[in-house]
């Protein structure tokens, strides 16, 4: 049971760091010394163990079931996963309720979380070649273009979260990339945000006695994006795991000009929600910025300058 807890508050400090944008889980795991199971159990899952399930009905199919769960460490990924989703849960309260009451100095925040996370990718990457400068390049007009196409807190298409749900996911596994960053770039983080505090909220009133379409409606959103969460998992993660193998360099470079274009966003973000810049709002934006950057930088130095190796991915 220790051996559980352990890996389950693990689990809670990495989704704490997957829920902003800017700071990585993968970078936590590695801080936490459980990057490598990670990365291992992930690669082993094999969505034909399904084809089982009807075998459950005798004892030997259960005992063989069993096996193969524990073959692929699928234990340690739930209880990781139960220890990211109530941080989750904890959080997404947290940080919603912030965006309503300082917009801007939380804005600020994400701001250095992104600068600092692209400065620290940059310093493991070689930007030395004219395809390597193309795909950062590319990079940062894709997403200066992309940041803010869909309103945070407006509705989205069911389309998008999905795809959001695979590039997050992909993203989360990858130490000093952000899965929240990602979400911040298409336009879905804050809207992502409001439907899990949306449905918690429902869940709640639900067990009060109230209406079920008040959990449906919130709850739609959340399942989809869990969906596309799950299929990213199987199959975006390796295509990231493919191109960091075929040219690691501009990959990387293309992922660093990625959150350089991103960085347009908390600007216009922070612009947006306040009508009247005052001398001590704008230090207190000053300083949640230079929080967000002391936050990555001080990570990165416990986790031992990030190493992008064949296998920093899935």
């Amino acid at each position: 049971m220790r051996e559980w807890l352990s890996i389950y508050l693990k689990g809670v400090c990495m989704g704490a760091a997957d829920i902003v944008p800017g700071v990585s889980g993968g970078t936590i795991a590695l801080i936490a010394g459980i990057y490598d199971r990670l990365i291992a159990a992930i690669a082993a899952l094999d969505p034909r163990i399904l084809v089982s399930i009807p075998a459950l009905a005798s004892a030997d199919g259960r005992n063989e079931f069993r096996e193969d769960l524990i073959g692929m460490d699928i234990p340690f990924l739930f209880v990781l996963g139960a220890g990211i989703g109530t941080a989750f849960l904890l959080m997404s309260q947290l940080i919603t309720a912030a965006f309503e009451a300082f917009p801007a100095v939380l804005n600020g925040f994400f701001f250095g979380l992104i600068a600092a996370s692209a400065i620290v990718i940059y310093r493991v990457t070689d930007v030395d070649t004219a395809g390597r400068i193309g795909a950062l390049l590319v990079g940062a007009i894709l997403a200066f273009l992309v940041s803010g196409a869909a309103e945070s807190g407006g509705e989205a298409s069911l389309l998008l979260v999905f795809f959001a749900g695979a590039i997050a996911i992909s993203a989360m596994v990858l130490p000093g990339i952000s899965g929240a960053a990602f979400l911040y770039i298409l336009g879905q983080y804050q809207y992502m945000l409001d439907a899990l505090t949306g449905l918690i909220d429902g869940l709640i009133a639900l067990i009060r006695g109230g209406s079920v379409d008040a959990v449906l409606d919130p709850g739609v959103p959340v399942a989809v994006f869990m969906a596309g969460a799950l299929v990213g998992l199987l199959t975006m993660a390796r295509i990231v795991k493919r191109a960091l193998e075929r040219n690691r360099m501009a990959t990387l470079g293309f992922l660093v000009g990625l959150m350089v274009g991103a960085l347009r966003l908390p600007v216009e973000e922070a612009a947006d929600a306040t009508a009247v810049w005052t001398g001590p709002l704008i230090a207190a934006v000053v300083a949640a910025t230079l929080v967000g950057i002391a936050v990555v930088l001080a990570l990165d130095h416990y986790s031992d300058s990030l190493d992008y190796t064949e296998d920093a991915a899935v």
